[in-house]
């Protein structure tokens, strides 16, 4: 038996799991915990199936990893825990794209793109010889002598080259990823300082967030 320590580290409660997660709140009190940044993640096995309903529980889950029959972001996955976080791609027999609904909550949708993912830069470190590290939403990071300003996004594919550029700036599209607004798309107005003017398209109204709060795409 897990002593509690470690229990807490791979499991939480059904009921302590974050709203976003799509979980139903009845079942086994334990579930999976993402291993790492798992309150803005879900982990493989609740993916597969709890949401995509491809497995019955997790032990069918893990005969899949086994068999190599899952990849995230074009790698194959070793291990039911694995974090997929926002705009990751999943593949199985199709590609699935983490994203987030109108109510705000985490959801896989089916996308024909396999070999790239969206990133939003978070941070730059400037390393020597004019190279900058770029630090990204999902937790990795690029070493590139692209000139970028946090808040811009790319599309990279799987081997971490820059397919796309897409700064943050007035006309720019937008998805809402923190906040009231979460699922929500949008159209930038402005840009000023931290802050972004969106025209949110389905609620026909405009919303003035702090730049942390979107995503370009």
């Amino acid at each position: 038996m897990l002593n509690p320590e470690k229990r807490n580290k791979m499991y939480r409660t059904r009921q302590a799991t974050p709203i976003k997660i799509p979980l139903p709140r009845k079942g086994t009190k334990y579930v999976v915990r993402a291993s790492s940044h798992s309150n803005d993640s879900i982990p493989v096995s609740i993916a597969v199936r709890d949401m995509l309903k491809l497995a019955k529980n997790a032990k069918e889950v893990k005969k899949m990893v086994n068999q190599k029959l899952i990849k995230l972001n074009g790698t194959i996955v070793q291990d039911i825990k694995e974090s997929i976080r926002l705009f990751s791609i999943l593949e199985l027999e199709k590609s699935y794209v983490l994203t987030l609904n109108i109510y705000g909550k985490f959801t896989l949708e089916e996308t024909k793109t396999k070999d790239e993912r969206l990133v939003k830069v978070t941070n730059k470190k400037l390393l020597s010889k004019n190279k900058v590290q770029l630090n990204f939403h999902d937790g990795t990071n690029l070493v590139s002598d692209e000139k970028v300003n946090v808040g811009d996004s790319f599309t990279l594919d799987f081997k971490g080259k820059i397919k796309k550029k897409i700064p943050l700036e007035k006309g720019s599209k937008a998805f809402i990823i923190v906040g009231k607004y979460s699922g929500q798309n949008g159209s930038v107005v402005s840009v000023e300082g931290n802050l972004a003017l969106v025209k949110l398209k389905d609620l026909d109204k405009e919303a003035k967030l702090n730049k942390k709060q979107i995503i370009a795409i």
